[in-house]
């Protein structure tokens, strides 16, 4: 007979006709995110005693999961630090972009795990690559043994301020963007932007659109930053070879995860739904996935950045100069503001529509207040979708797409 056992608190029985129990807990979390440039230099030791929960030590393995583009350029460099190391490591290339962003992804990456006979208490997988990489990793190591640890060592700047800082991983499923996913934080991100010196520029200003949403939300002071540097940052790769642009990649860096972590960290589980780290992500999934593969990720979100900023001016919370400094801010980190599947304003009111369904109900849609404020919503209606639009469209009415600008950019890529 139990009727007499005195529970720990979190574990209460009912009374009433029968048995009843109800089990409160509290998940402790803890990862660490990690700067070290030069990862894979002979004698940067920073994986293997960078961080206290991942240690790693001669004679041990490692399964490491590599884009296999970033393969191409670094995966003889990786070889080589793990064999000096007297790390045994089996390196898995994998393709990894939004158009393979799909369940047979994860289900590669779960079938090395198991052929690797990972040992999933001391043997965290390593994922190397862009978000993609990194949300498809996560998602299997977060699958595989109902959790195995892993660690992200992201090669872009999306990566590296944005999908590399949180705790959520995913893959699209038909049209949904990340429609299958979990809440599985790495243990360990460590941030090398030595990785930058080989990103197309276009890819650059993929990840300055992420840090573009936490300065027009949050910071009037990262804005101007973006504003002042942001240009020539780009150019650099985030490279700081100028003194001037070491401190201004640093700050601007520095700042937009410290921004992130700052609104993620009370909300890790997303409990509270009015989260402003959702900005230019209300309208983006279903704009991204409907243009794919035309749009990469913060392409797409400066562009729902641009259609809520004409709807915050409509709304006399954005000044007619102030969204003269945010379009001339876009321009300057080399994104679009405009791209034609706004034109179909029934795809924007679908969009509205399936964010009021993961919403709980509202829209909860953050827009901004001058620069570096904001505020939520839930009132706009289609009407008003069709007077933004058409509003962005007088601004820009592009004499070419976006994506034939953007492609007389010079790559310039190289190891």
């Amino acid at each position: 007979m139990r009727s007499g056992t005195a529970f720990t608190q979190g574990l209460r029985q009912a009374v009433g006709d029968g048995p009843a129990w109800t089990v409160e807990a509290v998940r402790q979390v803890r990862y660490h995110v990690v700067s070290s440039d030069g990862l894979f230099e002979p004698g940067n030791t920073a994986l293997l005693d960078g961080c206290p929960d991942v240690p790693m030590k001669r004679g041990e393995r490692r399964l490491v999961v590599i884009d296999e583009n970033v393969d191409v350029l670094y995966g003889a460099r990786v070889r080589d630090w793990f064999a000096a190391h007297g790390i045994e490591a089996a390196v898995v290339p994998l393709r990894a972009d939004e158009t393979v962003k799909q369940w047979d992804a994860v289900s590669r990456v779960v079938d090395a795990m198991n052929d690797f006979g990972i040992d999933r208490r001391r043997e965290p997988v390593l994922a190397i690559g862009g978000g993609v990489l990194t949300d498809i990793v996560g998602f299997a190591a977060s699958l595989y043994r109902r959790g195995t640890p892993y660690i992200r060592i992201p090669t872009t700047l999306i990566g590296l301020v944005d999908a590399g800082v949180g705790v959520k991983t995913g893959v699209n499923y038909e049209r949904g963007k990340n429609r299958l996913g979990t809440y599985a934080p790495a243990t360990a991100t460590f941030l090398d932007r030595t990785f930058l010196r080989s990103l197309p520029y276009r890819h650059v200003s993929n990840g300055l659109a992420e840090i573009l949403k936490m300065a027009l939300i949050r910071s009037e002071d990262l804005f101007r930053l973006l504003e002042e540097h942001g240009p020539a940052v780009r150019a650099d790769r985030f490279q700081g070879t100028t003194p001037e642009l070491a401190a201004a990649s640093d700050a601007i860096v520095a700042e937009a995860i410290h921004l992130m972590l700052e609104e993620l960290q009370p909300n890790l589980w997303e409990s509270e739904l009015e989260r402003c780290v959702d900005y230019g992500h209300t309208f983006s999934p279903t704009l991204e996935m409907h243009a794919l593969p035309e749009l990469l990720h913060g392409e797409a979100v400066v562009i729902d950045m641009a259609l809520t900023t004409a709807m915050a001016t409509l709304r006399g919370d954005v000044t007619a100069a102030q969204a003269d400094r945010i379009h001339s801010a876009i321009r300057g980190l080399g994104l679009p503001a405009w791209n034609d599947v706004l034109h179909d304003t029934a795809l924007l009111e679908d969009a509205l529509r399936d964010t009021v369904r993961h919403r709980d109900g509202r829209q909860r849609l953050p827009l901004p207040m001058g620069i570096g404020r904001h505020r939520f919503v839930n009132d706009v209606t289609p009407g008003e979708l069709r007077d933004a639009a058409a509003l962005l469209w007088e601004r820009h009415r592009p004499a070419e797409p976006a994506a034939a600008a953007l492609a007389r950019v010079p790559e310039q890529v190289g190891a």
